[in-house]
């Protein structure tokens, strides 16, 4: 009975992910970030409990590696060419076949999920971004996306506001986000092997500005945060090759 707690959060991950596709094809496109962040949460639960009760499986890896394909993977690429699509409308209208690019990511997080089940390397940190951090960055340009009334009108648009709507500026935000799963860029996590605050400088730094910051800035501090999360693991990467080297030397 253990054994299938956590694989019904991992199918409760899953069907949040096939609902955000739902929402997202059907013209409630708001509606779909609310429910990837929910599977988002289940998505760490099931790990989470299955650690807690002792109960981790090979079939609960492959299942948590399925449902993130679609939570993580195909239902991103579905919202985003949605939010392209309406951006191409509204500004270039004759371009609008460049919406079908956003099914790159679907296609980077295929290889970046089976590449995760295949890297030992990965086992307490990360090669690439990982396709939740992908989707949480792209889940909060969905939600920050001005209305259509905005846009129509041109009224209370603010300088952000218009990068948001620029098509060619969410092109080159999937292509960068698109590379960056698959990347072999060092990245930490946020696995925890005991709290002292030696061997987890760099999870306390990010976990107090990201607190910070979405205490702050509410909603604007996803992207945010997933940017930090890369620079910090970039200085991480380079203080731990600039030690090596003194050690070494």
């Amino acid at each position: 009975m253990k054994r299938l707690i956590p694989n019904l959060l991992t199918a409760g991950n899953l069907v949040g992910g096939m609902v955000a596709i739902v929402f997202a094809l059907t013209g409630e496109l708001k509606l779909a970030p609310i429910c990837i962040l929910i599977s988002a949460v289940l998505d760490f639960l099931d790990g989470f409990v299955a650690r807690l009760l002792k109960v981790q499986s090979e079939l609960g890896k492959q299942l948590d590696s399925l449902a993130d394909m679609v939570t993580f993977g195909v239902a991103p690429g579905i919202m985003m060419m949605m939010l392209l699509g309406t951006s191409l409308h509204a500004n270039f209208p004759n371009l609008q076949y460049l919406a079908w690019f956003a099914l790159t990511i679907p296609v980077f997080a295929l290889f970046r999920l089976a590449k995760f089940n295949l890297d030992t390397r990965q086992t307490d940190s990360f090669i690439g971004l990982p396709t939740p951090a992908m989707t949480i960055f792209f889940v909060a340009l969905v939600i920050l996306y001005p209305g259509a009334e905005e846009i129509h009108y041109n009224v209370g648009l603010t300088e952000i506001d218009r990068l948001l709507i620029n098509p060619f500026v969410l092109l080159i935000a999937i292509l960068i986000m698109s590379i960056l799963m698959v990347v072999e860029l060092p990245l930490f996590a946020l696995k925890f092997k005991h709290f002292k605050f030696k061997g987890n400088e760099i999870r306390y730094i990010f976990l107090t500005i990201s607190i910070i910051l979405l205490a702050t800035l509410f909603v604007w501090a996803l992207p945010i945060i997933i940017l930090l999360y890369i620079i910090l693991s970039v200085i991480n990467n380079l203080t731990k090759k600039e030690s090596k080297d003194e050690i070494q030397s």
